[in-house]
């Protein structure tokens, strides 16, 4: 068996004394683990860092083995990360978040596209925490959990939406929410594209996304926690006010 494809590698274990396991989020086969022969020679590991591109060919005498992947590096990002630590946690929390939600060697294209163009925003522009935000809402829908923030659920309207329901992820408007309004969870007009953009803004939307990651998404992925690189980005969003 054998393939090539480009993708961000998410992962990196040693593996005996001089290989390294690696999960890649490839264009065409998903997430998928690899041993790299070498991987913790001078070489290759400097170039095995989370985020970075890689050409990557897989191998292996039977379609469910692990195999071995050959590796080339396409672009490398962590330079553009390393001297802005609120973008290396924002890359740190998407290659953390993927790895955790991602079923083995299954393509989701949409959301590989989407993953490649954050993470090149990251420490190039400093619009990429609502890109970050974005991508969040992205992930959830490619994993089947999407929310519904376009319309109130009661009312219709598109205006003077302020809630959403945990129940459902669908928006609600002051007016529709009534008596109810405390049994829903804030809508922060981050999550819309709208109000403040800035840091604050922007961890109250990761607040309420975290929320359906926790409640919807984990309990299919056997309840575990969300990854800690998750939480480290909102609490230095929280320092940068």
């Amino acid at each position: 068996m054998e393939w090539r494809d480009q993708g961000a590698l998410l992962s990196v274990r040693r593996h005996g004394e001089t290989a390294a396991i690696i999960e890649v989020f490839t264009a065409e086969h998903g997430r998928h683990a690899g041993v790299v022969r070498g991987g913790t020679s001078r070489k290759i590991a400097p170039v095995l860092q989370p985020g970075t591109q890689l050409d990557v060919t897989w191998r292996a005498r039977l379609d469910e083995h692990l195999g071995t992947f050959t590796v080339e590096p396409v672009q490398s990002r962590a330079a553009a990360v390393m001297s802005d630590r609120l973008a290396l946690s924002g890359l740190n929390a998407a290659c953390a978040l993927l790895a955790f939600c991602l079923p083995e060697r299954e393509a989701h294209p949409v959301l590989y596209r989407r993953t490649v163009a954050l993470l090149d925003m990251l420490g190039q522009t400093e619009a990429w925490p609502l890109a970050y935000l974005r991508w969040e809402l992205s992930l959830l829908d490619d994993m089947g959990f999407g929310l519904d923030l376009g319309q109130c659920a009661v009312t219709g309207t598109e205006a003077g939406l302020t809630y959403v329901s945990p129940k459902t992820g669908r928006a609600v408007s002051a007016a529709g929410a009534g008596e109810w309004a405390d049994k829903l969870l804030p809508l922060p007009q981050s999550l819309l594209g709208q109000g403040a953009l800035d840091p604050g803004g922007i961890r109250e939307g990761l607040i309420t996304t975290g929320f359906f990651l926790t409640k919807w998404l984990a309990p299919q992925l056997g309840d575990k926690p969300l990854p800690q690189a998750r939480q480290r980005l909102i609490d230095a969003l929280a320092r940068q006010g």
